[in-house]
């Protein structure tokens, strides 16, 4: 279906255009060359071969400040497509990179010929020897990994910002580390065995002991020349000193060359040379880590200084005391990060010349913390400290809200800057080490440089470890501007080297804008020796060219990105990739950030081409129709971009403005609406499940499927016709009970009363009685409409039942209790755009409660417990998450069952109202782990709090989820 109807061109905002010079030349309306394609769809099968137009420009970009088009994506399933990958490509001459998040800083993750996503079926993690290790697929994230040690009092050694986005495989190929990580913790050192499958396609295991024997059997040259280059290296003193010296610093610039120190072994060799590799020796099919223990007290300051320079000199002493980490931020940075939720606002106001630094002790136990708060405060009390703005309070503490704030603003440095940066320039995030003594001495060289180049970048960075990280921008379609940022990166590296004898990349490994400066960095000798290790693994030079190893001097300025201005709802995305694992859609159609991608490669085309129509054609499914809109990419968002936001803007701009009447006259007449959907439900009962589904099959076909819903075996009946009486006099609070719980019934197997009936039971129960309003039928919190884009429908809606809460409360004296989730959050925010001026001032004054929170903290107080269930699964919203109190269903739960669990997966069901009826597909694809979780063992309840969520895990699970206020009646109803 097109995009919009009929004006495709009504959707591109009013932008200049972006110079012919970044669109690329083959970029054509059918995407892969044919023969490619067939190929390819032959060796693998034709599902595992991507080659649309769309599939191809999403996979451009990525967090780099690169775009490269790939020819062709291929999504690999298991080490044999891998292989059979990497088979294809020497016999016919072709190149290949892998690509898990995307979340590289350096284009390691880009591709111009084959490029393989080795992500979508590559998630996994089992805990080993009580967690003392865990072995891991390499598309699963970093924060995934850590949620099942958690359990066991265990973490991972590497800790990078990224860590919700970036993928265990991606961490080892660049061997990033993180806050804390520094050289000991990294994943050269915690790396306990790895499965590689090498440019030739022969798989080592090098945990098993046959390995080297194995290696020697079938790549006796490859074995041979490691033991060369170990002999090469350990025969020359001089050498053997300057890359232990090396890596004393942090350093993942280039090939690991102390691994022919440390192994005896081609496979002990090759094992470390896997790490930081970056893709171009082998694939990582598979990780065992050795973990650490995780200690649970923590103390934390955000200190300020008046001055960088001055900042950096203190580093030292909270290293001396203890500090787990020392975190660097300049001014810039922080006035930048006011865009991150609970960052105070008048950090906006920081003195240009402010840095911070951001200090944390770890300890097993309260003693062991208190006496490292001993001595922090033994520190604090010889430093001269400032407070340029009332939210600095420049002490410890150990409040774990105040923490995760400071902590929210130090790891959203590149994504809150890059928002920040002007309309369409290019990011470059900058990486390097120097010793930790001279952290002053470059910070001040650092800043002359930038001062000196006409750049005003921000810094932070890892100082415990000489570690620092800087942002700049700049405009990729100017020549000038291009100059300007190579004029730079010469003296920048020229300086790092030569001065401070630093590292080019301390941490996000060569990638390609320091690959031409390697030799820079380690000179002639030891340069020579990684680029035989190259040859030695990969002859043809088939695996990820370019990205460590490249001789043309200017090659850091290739494929630069150019970012067209879009929507100003996504126009500050730097493609970071942290909204992509959040996204309920990202494994059946786009994510945001490719939705993102795709808007701006449109904006690159001349108007009217065969490419930008091909994707304008696609957007309408890939993009708008399958986004849930439950914008939980906007709490991934480190600056708060809601694409769903735009997705339902697009929806309402293709809308005619006969829909658009239609809509609004449902609204108005919503309690016709409302009767005549329980009917049919009713109805529908009756027929069977069968000859229902048949029915509206054929309606889909006919109309279309965004628009007739699917009928599912898991939608319950209808709801009674009545709601259960109540009187006002003696309520405490207006019960609001949702359109949804209103018009749908409970899951079959679930005995009791309804929801309404329950809650207003609970609250009589508790002595906090409730009131139905007898006019509450044909009132709705709006979200049906605005969801679907219909905005004079949601105006409609919005004002009428503002009007009619701030009658039932007695102008707002009353809180509202809400019994769905994604209702409350409706009622409370998200109707507030479609209010008038008097009205809003309305909403002002009205208290809207989530049930949740009503039964959590105002009735379970008041409650007996009765009976308990011995187990219960939860399924927390994404409305909780927008709220803030999924913690209550948790509450609820443990008062109804011995054990609760949240699986590790659980996620956007993307039910999102009617999507999941309207585009099963999206709801499977959303919820498969989390129902692989659910599934594995039998719980004695299933529970959630918003009834359409409740359908489509029972849909994806086959287990009959319910609210768990109903679970709640049951365990304190008496007799």
């Amino acid at each position: 279906m097109p995009l919009l109807e009929p004006n495709p061109d009504a959707l591109r905002p009013r932008a200049r255009r972006t110079p012919a010079a970044d669109r690329v030349p083959d970029l054509v309306a059918h995407g892969s060359p044919g023969r490619l394609r067939d190929e390819l769809g032959a060796l693998l099968g034709p599902g595992k071969v991507l080659w649309r137009i769309t599939d191809l420009v999403r996979y451009a970009s990525d967090a780099s400040p690169y775009r490269f088009v790939p020819q062709i994506v291929v999504v690999a399933e298991t080490r044999d497509d891998v292989a059979a990958v990497l088979s294809y490509a020497h016999d016919k001459g072709r190149e290949v990179v892998f690509r898990a998040a995307g979340t590289s800083l350096n284009g390691q993750a880009q591709g111009e010929d084959i490029l393989v996503d080795v992500r979508r079926h590559w998630v996994g993690v089992e805990v080993l020897d009580g967690g003392a290790r865990a072995r891991v697929r390499p598309g699963t994230t970093v924060a995934r990994v850590n949620a099942a040690l958690a359990r066991y009092g265990r973490v991972l050694g590497p800790d990078p910002a990224s860590a919700v986005a970036c993928t265990v495989g991606g961490v080892v190929a660049n061997n990033a580390s993180g806050m804390t990580a520094g050289t000991a913790r990294n994943a050269y050192r915690t790396l306990s065995s790895l499965t590689a499958v090498l440019p030739s396609g022969t798989v080592v295991d090098t945990a098993d002991p046959a390995a080297d024997a194995h290696l020697v059997r079938t790549e006796p040259a490859l074995c041979a020349e490691l033991l060369a280059v170990k002999a090469v290296i350990e025969a020359d003193a001089e050498l053997t000193a300057r890359i232990r010296a090396k890596y004393r610093l942090k350093n993942t610039n280039g090939y690991r060359l102390d691994a022919f120190l440390d192994g005896a072994t081609p496979v002990q060799i090759l094992r470390r040379l896997m790490v930081g590799s970056q893709g171009t020796l082998g694939f990582l099919s598979e990780v065992v880590l050795d973990t650490l223990p995780l200690d649970r007290e923590t103390a934390t300051a955000l200190l300020f200084f008046p001055s960088l320079p001055a900042a950096a000199a203190a580093v030292p002493l909270f290293t001396e005391a203890g500090a787990l980490a020392v975190e660097l931020m300049d001014g810039h940075a922080m006035r930048a990060s006011v865009s991150v939720a609970g960052v105070p606002a008048d950090w906006a106001e920081l003195p240009p010349g402010t840095a911070a630094l951001l200090v944390e002790f770890r300890a097993p136990d309260l003693a062991a913390l208190e006496s490292r708060e001993r001595a922090a405060e033994e520190v604090l009390a010889g430093l001269e400290l400032v407070a340029p703005v009332a939210s600095v309070t420049n002490r410890f503490t150990r409040d774990p809200v105040a923490i995760d704030g400071y902590w929210k603003a130090r790891k959203a440095f590149v994504t809150a800057v890059g928002g920040a940066r002007p309309p369409g320039t290019t990011l470059i995030t900058e990486d390097f080490a120097v010793p930790p003594a001279r952290l002053a001495e470059a910070c001040e060289a650092l800043l002359e440089l930038q001062s000196e180049h006409g750049f005003d970048a921000a810094v932070a960075g890892h100082a415990a470890h000489g570690n620092l990280h800087f942002l700049l921008a700049f405009d990729a379609a100017d020549p000038a501007d291009v100059d300007r940022y190579a004029a730079f990166m010469d003296a920048f590296c020229r300086l790092t080297v030569e001065r401070f004898d630093g590292s080019l990349k301390a941490e996000h490994a060569t990638g390609r804008n320091i690959a031409p400066f390697l030799e820079l960095e380690w000179g002639p000798k030891a340069t020579g020796l990684m680029w035989r290790i190259k040859r030695a693994f990969d002859p043809e030079g088939v695996l990820a060219p370019r990205v460590v190893l490249d001789r043309d001097p200017r090659a850091h300025l290739r494929g630069l990105k150019t970012i067209p201005r879009v929507e100003a709802l996504a126009d500050a995305c730097i493609e970071c990739g942290f909204c992509e694992p959040a996204c309920p859609s990202s494994g059946v159609t786009t994510t945001p950030r490719q939705r993102i991608v795709l808007r701006r490669e449109m904006m690159r085309q001349p108007a009217g081409s065969p490419v930008e129509d091909a994707l304008v054609e696609a957007y309408g499914y890939e993009a708008v129709d399958t986004c849930a809109g439950d914008g939980v990419c906007r709490l991934a968002c480190p600056v708060g971009i809601d694409t769903g936001a735009l997705m339902k803007r697009l929806r309402h701009r293709r809308h005619s403005a006969r829909e658009e009447r239609v809509a609004a006259l449902a609204a108005r007449n919503f309690a016709v609406v409302e009767a005549a959907a329980r009917v049919a439900l009713s109805a529908a009962g009756g027929a069977g499940d069968r000859l229902t589904a048949t029915v509206t099959g054929l309606a889909r076909r006919v109309v279309r499927p965004d628009v007739v819903p699917a009928w599912l075996p898991e939608v319950p009946g209808a709801a009674p016709a009545r709601l259960p009486r109540t009187e006002r006099t003696p309520a405490v609070a207006v019960y609001f009970p949702a359109c949804v719980n209103r018009i749908f019934g409970e899951p079959d197997g679930v005995d009791g009363p309804s929801l309404p009936q329950a809650l207003v039971a609970l609250s009589a129960r508790a002595g906090r009685p409730v009131w139905i309003p007898d006019d509450v039928a044909g009132t709705c919190c709006a979200t049906v409409w605005h969801s679907k884009g219909y905005e004079e429908g949601a105006r409609v809606m919005a004002n009428r039942v503002v009007e009619a809460a701030w009658g039932w409360t007695a102008g707002g004296r009353l809180p509202v209790v809400v019994d769905a989730s994604s209702c409350a959050l409706g009622l409370a925010r998200e109707i507030v755009p479609y209010l008038t001026d008097s009205n809003r001032e309305l909403h002002g004054e009205l208290t809207v409660v989530d049930s949740l929170v009503w039964a959590a903290d105002e009735l379970l107080p008041q409650l007996r417990i009765l009976r308990r269930a011995g187990s219960a699964v939860v399924h927390p919203t994404c409305s909780m998450r927008h709220l803030g109190d999924d913690d209550r269903l948790t509450v609820l739960a443990g008062a109804c069952a011995e054990e609760v669990v949240v699986p590790d997966d659980a996620g956007c069901c993307a039910f999102a109202g009617d999507r999941g009826l309207l585009h099963p597909e999206l709801t499977e694809s959303a919820t498969a782990r989390e129902a692989a979780e659910v599934r594995a063992r039998p719980f004695d309840a299933y529970l959630s709090a918003n009834r359409m969520c409740e359908i489509g895990m029972e849909h994806a699970t086959g287990r009959p989820y319910h609210s768990a206020l109903l679970a709640l009646e049951r365990a304190t109803r008496p007799g």
